[in-house]
């Protein structure tokens, strides 16, 4: 019989394509007056359930126009880059393409700035450096979070009708220790208000359905520990 002490519910690449700039101009854009780039102190993130974290960078004005790049990676590695903003000039067109998939190569922003187009490499590679700090920050953030989860699974017993009502649990387990159990269905009767206490202690106590059942309460407890077995039998 397995024992835990009882807590607290707890709540809740291979390579990808890589997005090709298509030359469009953004007319809306307001172009910097000033030729020093400059650029926010903050981008955004957005983290897949498969492992892959895109980030979308702050801005960067240039004298030329404004510079902000898309990165796709997967784990540490960069798998796509998209230029969301960037220069209308022939030479920015032209370099984007060799910027691109020099970073791919080289997978840092350590990559050689492109003849013609210093002012538009320059920018590509501060806002490169800026994601690619940001998804280290949020790879080292993220594996406490996700082991809580990995180890937490929630699991609904089977719904059983009674000549006094319906009864059904939810079992909260931590790996194979039940942490916490939640009545779904129960019959409005006071003997089983009175019973479930007791019930959901002593399951927590053996850490199985292998309880006793309450006097008064003989029907509801038959069914609890019925559905509380069945979400044992399907954690996974």
């Amino acid at each position: 019989m397995k024992r835990a002490i009882p807590v607290v519910v707890l709540s809740i690449a291979g390579l990808v394509p890589v997005w090709l700039y298509q030359p469009s101009a953004q007319s809306s854009t307001v172009q910097a007056t000033t030729p020093a780039p400059s650029t926010s102190s903050s981008s955004s993130s957005s983290s897949g359930s498969s492992g892959t974290n895109v980030v979308t960078t702050t801005t960067v004005d240039t004298e030329k126009g404004p510079v902000q790049l898309q990165v796709t990676f997967s784990g540490t590695k960069i798998t796509a880059v998209k230029m969301l903003q960037q220069p209308n000039h022939p030479q920015t067109t032209a370099a984007v393409p060799k910027l691109i998939a020099e970073t791919l190569e080289a997978q840092s922003a350590d990559i050689d700035t492109v003849s013609g187009a210093t002012i538009t490499s320059d920018a590509y590679k501060e806002s490169l450096q800026a994601a690619i700090d940001d998804n280290a920050k949020a790879a080292s953030a993220s594996p406490s979070a996700s082991a809580s989860e990995a180890s937490s699974q929630t699991v609904d017993g089977s719904a059983l009708s009674t000549e006094k009502g319906p009864v059904q649990v939810q079992v909260t387990f931590s790996g194979t220790k039940i942490t916490a159990v939640k009545m779904l269905q129960q019959p409005n009767h006071p003997q089983t208000t009175a019973a479930v206490p007791v019930l959901v202690a002593e399951t927590l106590e053996a850490q199985s359905a292998d309880i006793d059942t309450v006097s008064g309460a003989t029907i509801t407890s038959e069914a609890y520990q019925e559905s509380l077995q069945a979400a044992i039998d399907a954690r996974g």
